[in-house]
Order: structure tokens, then sequence, then C-alpha cells
């Protein structure tokens, strides 16, 4: 199974649209009802989008009506004939959903794939389970919130959760260029936020935290890690008597933290960079 993505006519990162949007209401004769254990989520611990949804499926309480498995990427080809890399699903990882986990909610009893659309799944697991929920009373889209928050997600969704896609998966250095901008020019205003305020989106914690932090929480692995350790690697040999520590934990207690983290982690790749291109020079 092969996580697939699309690429614009200037190289661009474009972020395909979910194929199933089934919706899970409790509506009466709703083709896909409210039922403890008539739903499995498949997720992948790599993308945050599919992350969220396992967020919302602990928090929400609602783990004991809806199973999950989390599949394993491997990091190659994505067809014979690419030339680019990608995360790359076997084909036994995920058999039931046939599609790669982008996340994917499955109908266990129908045998069909309700949704793969993050967004959607996450709404349906913020309301339509309170009925069955461990924790009912909590509501990540309030009614007094979803305008912020609605204003909060055009920005942030473009320019940090799909921007970090944007920068790993440019082929061109025109719009890498553009989305690390746009990408650094956003923690900012998180960061500006977040000095005024405990939570993104308002006066309580909402989806625009949760979103938010599960691209953050992997940003320094994921999308800066090979770069850094690249020029990290380099600078070590040349200059011996640097000292690094093998291996980093950042603890991440807040939202706020992880801004910070994020900013610190391109802080490093940018002076290792000087570094080595001091090193370098004549």
């Amino acid at each position: 199974m092969r996580c697939q993505y699309e690429m614009s006519a200037t190289d661009a990162f474009e972020r395909t649209t979910s194929t199933f949007r089934n919706i899970i209401s409790r509506d009466p004769g709703s083709c896909f009802p409210v039922e403890s254990g008539w739903y499995h989520l498949y997720i992948s611990y790599v993308f945050p989008w599919a992350s969220r949804c396992l967020a919302y499926l602990k928090i929400k309480g609602i783990d004991q009506a809806i199973d999950f498995t989390s599949v394993k990427p491997i990091w190659e080809r994505t067809k014979d004939t690419d030339e680019h890399m990608g995360w790359v699903f076997s084909s036994s990882s995920i058999e039931e959903p046939g599609a790669d986990p982008d996340p994917v909610l499955w109908d266990k009893k129908m045998k069909t794939v309700v949704n793969n659309g993050s967004s959607e799944i996450i709404r349906m697991f913020n309301s339509e389970f309170n009925d069955i929920t461990g924790n009912a009373a909590l509501d990540l889209y309030p009614p007094h919130l979803q305008s912020q928050s609605n204003e909060t997600n055009d920005w942030k969704y473009n320019e940090i959760n799909n921007g970090v896609n944007r920068c790993g998966f440019a082929k061109k250095q025109e719009p890498y260029d553009e989305a690390v901008q746009e990408l650094y020019e956003a923690l900012d205003k998180c960061e500006e936020i977040l000095s005024k305020q405990s939570y993104l989106g308002g006066d309580q914690v909402s989806k625009a935290d949760i979103h938010l932090f599960m691209t953050l929480i992997r940003l320094d692995e994921m999308t800066l890690r090979d770069a850094l350790n690249s020029a990290l690697d380099e600078e070590m040999s040349a200059d011996p008597k640097v000292s690094i520590m093998g291996e980093e934990c950042i603890v991440i207690e807040d939202a706020l933290a992880g801004v910070q983290a994020a900013k610190a982690a391109k802080m490093r790749l940018e002076y290792a960079a000087r570094r080595q291109l001091a090193m370098s020079t004549p």
C-alpha cells in the first residue's frame, strides 16, 4: 500500500482530497449508526493528521467503543519508477481498509471505509459518540469558540499543519523557501498568541491546540532531523573537540513550549550550517 502525494506544476506539494466522506450519526436510520464495537480506526504515528484522531479517541474516552491499529510505514520509493522517496505501507499492514492511513475509519460489520478525512473523523468523535463516550462533557469545538477556531485554522492549516509537508515534499528550492518562510512566520504568530493566553483557540483547550501540538511534536524529529544530523555529523568529524549528546529529549508541556522547541530546532540547524561553512572557508 503506497501513500500518494501530488505535486503542482511548480513542484510544490499539494495535499490530495480525502476520498471517503461518509458520516457516523446518532440520527435514526443513519447508514452508519453510533454503536460500540462497530468501527475500527487505522492510523500511523508518522502522520499528525491521523494522530489527532487518536488523540480525540483517547481524550473523549471513545477507545472503549472504537479500537485502533497503528500501521508501520517504510521510507522508500513510492513507485519503482519514481525518483522521489515517500512513506510506503505494505499491503499486509492494512489489509481490510485497502487505503493508506490518512487516517481510515473502518466499518467492521459492513466491511467498508466510512471516512478517511481527519477533520470529519474528529468532528464525529467530538459530538456523535457522546451517548457512549467516557468524557461527554468535554467539547473540543464549543459553540462560543467556533468562529475563532475557524479563523485560526484558516492560516494554521496551510502554513503549519500542511506547511511542514510543503517543506518536506517540495522538489524545487523556490516552493521550499516559500513554505519555510510561511511556516516560521506562522510559528511566530502562534508564540505571540500563546504569550497572552493559555490556549490557541480561546479560553479552553480546543481542536486548534490539538492540531498544533500534533504537528509540532513531530517537527524537530521528522522535518529537520535528517538535515540537522547530517550537518552535525560533518561538524563533529571536522572538529573532534565538539561534544554533542547523541540523543535529545524535549518535553513539550504546552503549545507555547512546542512553538519554542520548533524554533530552537531551526536555530540549531542554522548554527550547524554556519559552522560547517566557516570551517570550509579558507
